[in-house]
Parts: C-alpha cells; structure tokens; sequence
C-alpha cells in the first residue's frame, strides 16, 4: 500500500472507534471526512442511470460455490452486453469504472463481477476457504457461469466476452472452452505467454535502468538476474521484476506511478472503507496460490480460435508485453481478427485512451454483434 492510502487510511480509520472525540478535538479532520463523502456523492451522481430503459444493478449472486459480487450498467438494457473479466489476480474494476465506463455504457451494457477472493466478493466467504480453490481452472469456471447467469437474468443469447491483463487468461480459456456463449472476444493487455513476457519485461527495465544511469534499479534487477532464467519465479523475484517497467512507463505510457487507478477506489460510491482494503487482502490470498499455474501459461499452442478476435494493444505496454500477441494473432486461424493499436497507452488502456477505447468497440467490435 502506497503512502497516500496508507494517509486515507489513517484518516478514515478515525470514523471507526474515537469518533466522537475526534469531532471534539479536530475539526479538520472532520472537515476533511466531510469532503471525503461529498466527493464520493458527487461520483454517485454523475453515475446514476437515469435512462428510463437503462439498468443500474449491483448484487452479489452464487457463483462456484461461493458469493460473488456483480455490477450491470447500461443506458439501455436492449444494448449488446459486455461480460469484462478484470486483471489481478483481484484488481476489480469495479471500484475504478467511473473513471472511463460511462461512455460506453451508452452502446453496451457492462457486467463487471468481483472474482473469488477479490474486492467485494473477498468479504463474502472465508479466505482460507477460498484459498483452497484459487485455481485458473476454478476461475474459468467462474466466467462460464457469470456469462451464464447473465444471459439468463437480461434475456441475451449471447455475450461479448473481454477480458484485461490477468483476466485475459480467464477469458482466452472461457471462450475455448465454451464458445457458444459469445459473440466475440476482446482481449487488453493480453497474455500468450507469462515467461516470455517476464522475459521482455525485464530486458525493458535493464535498457531503462541503464540508460538512466539508475544505480537504485540496476542493483535490485541484478538481484533476480537472469529472469526469469531457470530459476521458479517467486513472488518476491516477480515483484522486483515489475517493478521498474512499470516505473519506467510500462503500467501506464510516460508515467512512473499510476496513482489515479490504484488510489481511485477512495472515491468510488460503490465500495465502503473495509472494501477497499480488501482489495490489497485480495491480492495477498490470491497471488502467490494462482503463481505457479499462472507462469506455466502459454497459448501458444493455439492454432484456431473459435469465435471472432479483436486485440488491444497498448504501444507502450511491458507489464503484458506485445511482441508475444502479435506472433499469435498473425498465424491463428479464427473466423475474423483484428489488431488494434493504442499508441499513447502501455498496459491500462480503457483508463489511458477511453475515448479510442469507445470508438474501438463500436468500429470492431459492436458489428460482431448478429
């Protein structure tokens, strides 16, 4: 946790226990709690469906065994739906749509869902009982019966199914496993193979780190050297790994921090204190269980595709980098594909071009739609 969350969190930690005597000692903090509320009310607003024919519906439903959180949202429920499987493992999207959802929800209804053990739905069950089915499989799963009960709860035949960095992983498998359910596949940020970007990774943050002369990243880098190597890839050893593409522009295009997406949960009207924290628990559960399936994953292997395929790509993107994706997008066989550059994006595309995010959709992806 960053030193700004660690700040709020000191701060909203006061509404807890010694409340009252905050309000007596420390009208600002108060003052500022206030401005906290009022900016999340203003959120609230601007995403209200107003639409008469829209739909604005956050429930938490069986999924796998256990509750999972889901959040459906359109300006008119007639719109193709999009089932948008988010990253991680356990960084919903859910706390941070408001900063680049709206728009699209005037062309498409949009189902985001919590994944086990991630945002709201980690407070809905016991995280060592969740821990025992933290299994890409169980996640695929997962996807299949969200897709499922949506088709069956909105009245659609079928789904457009995208999926962002982690979730690119869950939704890759999803449609190879069951196709029937969708229209079309849209994959940001996506992985075909976790060693071989690790790999791309890494040399993008040592080309970095020595072109900046920077001793601090140069030393931490050579710690884990050769990465991934034949070394296993750890928790720690990754983390240092991502570390300096991310702060070198490859999280999100020409910025060191990304703190509009990791501190946008405070201001999001659809979590309270505790769930925002649990994201970060989200991440501890989840991780290091889903680690040693996730660096095994390869789709390079796959030769067809069985539904149309349209990729994002982020120019700048070397958490998921693109070389992998362009390899396997030229030679698979799938009844139509596309590549789709952003070029003033790395990894975080919706939230860094949300307007050619829109217009991708509707050019691309919207007449899939039959």
């Amino acid at each position: 946790m960053n030193k700004t969350w660690i700040a709020c969190w000191a701060l909203l930690g006061m509404l807890g226990t010694g409340a009252s005597s905050a309000s007596a000692q420390d009208t600002d903090t108060q003052a500022q709690l206030k401005d906290w509320r009022d900016a999340r009310a203003a959120v609230a607003d601007l995403e209200k469906i107003a639409a008469p024919g829209g739909v604005q519906d956050a429930y938490k439903t069986r999924i796998g065994g256990i509750a999972q959180w889901i959040s459906v949202r359109g300006q008119d429920r007639e719109n193709p739906m999009i089932l948008f499987v988010h990253g991680g493992p356990a960084s919903p999207i859910t706390p941070t749509m408001w900063q680049f959802q709206r728009p699209i929800e005037e062309y498409f209804t949009v189902a985001n869902y919590d994944q086990r053990g991630a945002g709201k739905s980690y407070g809905e069950t016991d995280p060592q009982a969740v821990g025992e089915t933290i299994r890409i499989e169980r996640y695929v799963d997962d996807a299949i019966e969200v897709a499922e009960h949506l088709r069956q709860r909105y009245g659609k035949r079928k789904l457009i199914l995208m999926g962002h960095s982690w979730g690119t992983i869950v939704s890759m498998k999803a449609a190879l496993k069951r196709p029937d359910l969708f229209y079309a596949y849209v994959g940001i940020g996506q992985v075909i193979s976790t060693r071989e970007n690790e790999r791309i990774s890494f040399e993008y943050a040592l080309a970095q780190a020595k072109a900046h002369k920077n001793d601090e990243a140069l030393r931490e880098l050579a710690s884990i050297a050769p990465y991934p190597g034949s070394q296993p890839i750890t928790r720690e050893r990754i983390v240092v790994a991502r570390k300096w593409p991310q702060y070198y522009g490859g999280l999100s295009a020409f910025r060191s921090s990304s703190g509009y997406f990791f501190d946008g949960p405070l201001l999001s009207p659809e979590y309270d204190r505790k769930q925002v924290r649990d994201i970060d628990q989200g991440s501890l559960l989840t991780l290091g269980r889903v680690l040693p399936e996730f660096v095994e994953v390869d789709f390079t292997g796959v030769k067809r595709f069985p539904i149309p395929v349209v990729m994002f790509l982020g120019r700048h993107d070397y958490t998921t980098p693109t070389a992998p994706l362009e390899a396997w997008l030229a030679r698979v066989k799938a009844p139509s594909k596309k590549a789709v550059w952003f070029e003033h994006s790395a990894h975080m595309i919706p939230w860094e071009e949300p307007g050619k995010t829109l217009v991708s959709l509707l050019r691309y992806v919207k007449p899939l739609v039959k």
